[in-house]
C-alpha cells in the first residue's frame, strides 16, 4: 500500500484505467473503435485509460459492453467509486473534533453483527478502557495538532459505543499481536486496567479474543490496523487518513489476511496466559 493517501488514491484509479485498457486490448480494439462503440471522441479513451480522467459508472458500463466484458461492469464500477471516495482525508474529519468521528461509527456498529477487528498496534477501540482510550486518543490530538482537545470527551464516547459488546446480535472476534500488552501507551495504573479488562472482556460469550504470541513462527506479517463489519466494508486506519474499503474483491483480500493472522493466534487460557504475563512486567 502507498504511504500516502493522495498517492494511494491514484494507484487506485490507475488500477481502473489499466484494466479498462487491458480488456479494450483482450477485445481487439483500437483506441479509436473502442470510443466510437462507445459514442465518444477517441481522446476521451485515451484520457481515461492513462488515469487523467475517471471514468463515470456509465462509462464503465458502455466499455464492458463493447469489450464484451458486461460481468465485470460492477466490480469495475465499484472500484472506479472506491478509487474517489476510499481515502478521506483524516484532518477534514477531525477537525469536527475527535468525538464527533466516535459518534459518527455508531451507527456502523449497531447495523454490523459479524465483527472481524485485527491490531497490530493498540488495543482495539471496542475493548478499551475509559483510562486507556483517553490515552490513546490523547495523542491522536498530538499527532493532529488539533486545536481543541476533546481528547476525554472523545474517550467516554468511545466507551460508549463499547457497550455493544454486551448487547443481542453481535459477534466479535478480535486479533491482536502480544506486542499490543506490552506497548505502553498510558500510564502504569491504566495499563493494568486495560489488560484486567481484556482478561473479562475475552470471556464474554460474543467475543473471541485472541492473541498473536511474539514467538511464533509467522505464516503472515503484521497488517495495519483493520475492521471487517460483516461483508460490506473494511476500515483500516493509517497515520494521515481512514480508509474505508468496498469493493467486495478487495473486502475478500482482507478477510482472507485475517483468516491468516487469526490462525496463528492463541485463545482461551494460552491468550489468558499472555495478558497475565503483561500485567505482572508492569510490576
Amino acid at each position: 500500500m502507498p504511504a500516502s493517501p493522495s498517492s494511494s488514491a491514484q494507484a487506485a484509479r490507475e488500477a481502473v484505467a489499466h484494466r479498462l485498457r487491458d480488456l479494450r486490448k483482450e477485445a481487439g480494439l483500437t483506441v479509436v473503435q473502442l470510443a466510437a462503440a462507445c459514442g465518444w471522441h477517441y481522446s476521451k479513451t485515451s484520457r481515461i485509460e492513462n488515469a487523467l480522467t475517471g471514468p463515470s459508472a456509465n462509462d464503465i458500463r458502455h466499455w464492458c459492453t463493447a469489450t464484451g466484458s458486461d460481468g465485470q461492469a460492477q466490480d469495475l464500477v465499484v472500484q472506479s467509486i472506491n478509487a474517489e471516495s476510499m481515502y478521506r482525508q483524516w484532518r477534514d474529519q477531525v477537525r469536527a473534533g475527535l468525538r464527533h468521528i466516535q459518534d459518527s461509527r455508531m451507527q456502523a456498529s449497531r447495523d454490523t453483527e459479524n465483527f472481524r477487528i485485527y491490531s497490530s498496534s493498540i488495543v482495539p477501540g471496542l475493548l478499551q478502557t475509559e483510562g486507556y482510550a483517553r490515552a490513546v486518543l490523547g495523542i491522536a490530538a498530538g499527532i493532529h495538532d488539533l486545536d481543541i482537545d476533546d481528547s476525554a470527551e472523545a474517550a467516554r464516547a468511545r466507551l460508549e459505543r463499547s457497550r455493544i459488546i454486551h448487547e443481542q446480535g453481535h459477534r466479535f472476534i478480535v486479533v491482536i499481536e502480544e506486542a499490543v500488552l506490552h506497548s505502553q501507551v498510558a500510564d502504569t495504573d491504566a495499563m493494568a486496567a486495560q489488560l484486567g479488562y481484556l482478561l473479562t472482556a475475552g470471556a464474554l460469550p460474543a467475543v473471541s479474543l485472541g492473541v498473536i504470541p511474539m514467538t511464533i513462527r509467522r505464516t503472515h506479517w503484521p497488517e495495519e490496523t483493520f475492521h471487517i463489519y460483516d461483508d460490506k466494508h473494511v476500515s483500516v486506519e493509517l497515520v494521515s487518513a481512514e480508509v474505508n474499503v468496498t469493493q467486495p474483491s478487495e473486502i475478500a483480500q482482507y478477510a482472507k489476511a485475517f483468516e491468516r493472522l487469526r490462525s496463528m493466534a492463541v485463545y482461551g487460557a494460552d491468550a489468558r496466559a499472555l495478558i497475565v504475563k503483561a500485567i505482572e512486567a508492569l510490576r
